[in-house]
């Protein structure tokens, strides 16, 4: 007998179907398949749900729901949308999605650190002007979020010859790179950074973090790369930064409404580069197999892998 098991995502069409062709070729005896798809009765039964930013009513007509695996590593309108606290939400927790944002962590690093936005501008103006290169031990670089995604980025621009300083809201032991933690450490590592890279979750405690207050404490021509949430940082006190020059330039990859509406000012500012959701993509193969392990350990054997703390929100 087969287990059902529904697929509930408001994604593309072309994403689902590749990430279920993907998830059932890795499982046994088990099938993923649309929520619209299911009987009553696969409904009534349905223990384990795979998502991707879901409809909450679709999950409210699972009455059996004991866990849900997302897809993707950002799991706060989950935390906020699941229909009862008791289902668990498992996040996707792929090591090559670490990696992926690693990589765009040391690129938009090396994009600021190599003045780029400068020379673009200056490429549009026909002016020829070469500026002092800083060496990569000379910029100091910040990381808000020490999780595995904080922990990773690190690793990549230290080999790369930057000083980095992580920062968690909670201490933490398994540091093994310089750490600050709390409010009075978040001051600190603002202050000392040239590039201070975003990775937090989003929670009620980081929503509006980088509010004005916060935002004037980073250096006088430090650069903000977020990466993380939109709402962490408080959009209005940011351009009011960049235009009064306090802070130089900000990588933007993710933002409080996506897209990025066509008449929001942000588009026109030339100290903000605009990247359209893009530094750290799921990746279907790995992130599927790492799925299709956790469903089939829990209908082998019963095991539901860690739950996000809902108090924590990740």
């Amino acid at each position: 007998m087969t287990i059902v098991v529904p697929f509930c995502g408001r994604i593309t069409p072309r994403e689902r179907q590749e990430s279920l062709d993907a998830i059932n070729a890795a499982l046994n005896n088990i099938r993923v398949i649309p929520f619209e798809d299911l009987t009553d009765g696969e409904r009534r039964t349905a223990r384990m749900a795979v998502v991707a930013n879901p409809d909450p009513e679709d999950l409210r007509d699972l009455p059996m729901l004991e866990w849900v695996q997302s897809l993707w590593a950002g799991v706060e309108r989950l935390v906020e949308e699941m229909p009862h606290n008791a289902v668990r939400i498992v996040r996707m927790t792929d090591p090559q999605l670490a990696q992926t944002m690693s990589e765009a962590v040391l690129a938009w690093t090396l994009y600021i650190h190599r003045d780029m936005p400068v020379y673009r501008e200056q490429q549009e103006a026909k002016r020829w002007l070469q500026h002092k290169l800083l060496m990569p031990e000379d910029r100091p670089v910040g990381i808000l979020g020490m999780g595995n995604l904080g922990r990773v980025a690190a690793q990549r621009l230290q080999a790369n010859g930057f000083p980095v300083t992580g920062w968690t809201r909670t201490p933490w032991t398994k540091a093994d790179i310089p750490m600050m933690y709390g409010p009075s450490g978040l001051e600190t590592i603002l202050r000392k950074s040239s590039i201070v890279v975003v990775l937090l979750p989003l929670t009620p405690q980081t929503r509006g973090l980088l509010d004005d207050w916060r935002l004037g404490q980073m250096q006088e021509g430090a650069a903000l790369l977020n990466f993380a949430r939109g709402p962490i940082v408080d959009q209005a006190a940011l351009i009011r930064a960049l235009d009064r020059g306090h802070l130089d330039h900000a990588v933007l990859d993710v933002f409080e409404r996506e897209p990025l509406k066509k008449d929001d000012p942000l588009w026109a500012n030339p100290r903000v580069t605009i990247l359209p959701h893009i530094t750290a993509p799921t990746q279907t193969g790995t992130a599927s197999l790492l799925a299709a392990g956790n469903i089939q350990e829990f209908f082998d054997h019963g095991r539901i892998p860690e739950a996000v703390n809902r108090e924590l929100g990740y």
